[in-house]
């Protein structure tokens, strides 16, 4: 009988060491996969705790063949980024051009966790004045026009701290449109889509697209006939340009978000 006794204090002895020199042994440490990958594996206690091949992929949570340890060893890690530089100048002066911001890239993705976003951003722009510093001045082209975000971006007081003047709005109607303003799909030429005919669009003219000498805006249709039709071109995609006619001058703009722009 005391034979027997010892006999299975010796096994539940070596048992238990099994277990902890398997423990300590196996695991995924340094053996994390991303997506599903049947080489990722070892042999060690799985998740419902039976002993054998397992697996340190992402593809082992819905198989549930995990390791042990696989949600200490495998956390996914999202890309981490910067926050975004400053809007670089415009590309050309004195003309509807492009202009650039740019992040980096601060954490690489690891164990199956979201990638990493773009890392570089265009926007429409136009600056009004050349490289000499001088003034553009007003073409007799096209209105220039943009979405109504960019113009939240705009001073609001000189560098003087005075307040600029508040502009106005006129309101169109929609004529015609090319093709072109629903093709591009990037993120600045997003706004282009809500460019649509028939619809009643409102376009802020405010400094500084609007000239102080003159109290206008490059194709805002002040000086022409009620009827008249005029042409229209989106900053950033200079495919994107059709025809509208002039409603109504009015102090603010009414329009909804979609349907709001401003002369650039």
């Amino acid at each position: 009988m005391m034979g027997s006794s010892v006999e299975f204090a010796c096994l539940l002895l070596v048992v238990s060491t099994l277990g902890k020199n398997h423990l300590v042994s196996g695991g995924c440490s340094g053996k994390c996969c991303q997506s599903r990958d049947l080489s990722c594996l070892t042999t060690d206690w799985r998740m419902d705790r039976v002993y054998g091949t397992c697996y340190c992929d992402k593809g082992c949570v819905r198989t549930k063949d995990c390791c042990f340890d696989y949600f200490k060893e495998c956390p996914a890690q999202d890309c981490a980024v910067s926050d975004w530089s400053f809007w670089s100048g415009c590309a050309k002066p004195c003309q509807p051009s492009i202009r650039v911001r740019v992040r980096h890239v601060e954490q690489q993705p690891s164990n199956s966790g979201e990638p990493c976003p773009s890392l570089e951003q265009h926007a429409g722009c136009r600056e009004y004045r050349d490289h000499q510093g001088n003034h553009c001045g007003l073409n007799s082209g096209p209105a220039f026009i943009t979405s109504m975000e960019f113009g939240k971006g705009r001073p609001k007081h000189d560098s003087y701290g005075n307040p600029l003047d508040p502009g106005f709005c006129v309101e169109f109607t929609l004529e015609s449109r090319t093709p072109h303003c629903t093709v591009q799909n990037r993120p600045h030429t997003h706004w282009m889509r809500y460019i649509t005919e028939g619809f009643k669009v409102c376009v802020a003219c405010e400094p500084p697209a609007m000239r102080n000498n003159s109290g206008s805006c490059q194709g805002d249709g002040q000086e022409s006939d009620k009827e008249a039709l005029l042409h229209w071109q989106a900053v950033g995609n200079p495919q994107c340009r059709g025809t509208w006619k002039k409603i109504q001058k009015t102090q603010r703009c009414n329009c909804p978000p979609q349907h709001s722009f401003v002369f650039i």
